[in-house]
């Protein structure tokens, strides 16, 4: 895990505490203490940080007044960090730009599956209007889905899974990335919900062919599912 991750707090035992676990858990981990600093060494390691845990209340400069200043710049994620409980102040953060909030005092294991989650979510792959690939294509504002010259039906979920698959350009993604994309970061059903909606989209696209022609979607063993685009090449034909 190569993640680097910059963390502002003023007190000395939550930067020591945080520090540890982090690097534990495989993480880079550049370390500021006021507000000002935390901008400066952002300003200077801008294309390496991959994440920000950003307290509220800082020497020199906020939190707040810390997270405008890096949203000028990028996009980098935030998860703010504070002592405050109010729904006003976990509002104003996240209107402000922070894409997670946590209360101190809280488990590290909570604020560690929050950092999972939005990193997974970084890495999801952009999606556009339509696709072509081969003999699949998919238009995202009509949500209609062909091979060759055969209109595939599918539900939301089955679309937003094929979408999420295509989007990624051939490249793997796992079930926990899949999961999070398609069913969202609060789902807590069990994770072979997307092996079954894997199987889902190829019985249609099966059934609308006519034979196992358009089985396009590889599992790869220990990892998850990518689209194979060799098998994408071949004319489709209705049948």
């Amino acid at each position: 895990m190569n993640d680097t991750i910059l963390l502002v707090d003023d007190e000395d035992s939550v930067i020591t505490y945080l520090e540890k676990e982090l690097q534990y858990e495989g993480y880079q981990v550049l370390v500021a203490q006021d507000g000002e600093a935390a901008v400066t060494t952002y300003e200077a390691h801008v294309t390496d940080i991959s994440l920000i845990i950003l307290d509220w209340m800082l020497p020199k400069l906020d939190g707040l007044e810390v997270m405008r200043r890096v949203r000028r710049q990028a996009a980098v994620p935030i998860i703010m960090m504070t002592a405050r409980d109010y729904v006003g102040d976990k509002v104003s953060g996240l209107d402000a730009g922070a894409d997670d909030y946590i209360t101190k005092p809280f488990d590290i294991e909570e604020l560690l599956a929050r950092i999972r989650v939005i990193l997974r979510r970084k890495s999801m792959p952009t999606v556009h209007d339509s696709y072509a690939v081969g003999d699949l294509q998919i238009d995202t504002r009509t949500r209609q889905v062909m091979y060759g010259s055969t209109k595939v039906q599918l539900t939301q979920r089955e679309f937003e899974l094929l979408l999420t698959l295509v989007a990624a350009n051939g490249e793997a993604m796992t079930r926990d990335e899949l999961l999070d994309h398609v069913w969202g970061v609060d789902f807590d059903g069990q994770i072979n919900i997307v092996d079954v909606y894997i199987r889902f989209v190829r019985n249609k696209f099966k059934d609308a062919v006519g034979d196992d022609s358009a089985d396009f979607i590889e599992t790869i063993r220990g990892v998850g599912y990518r689209i194979d685009e060799s098998k994408l090449n071949k004319s489709a034909t209705n049948k």
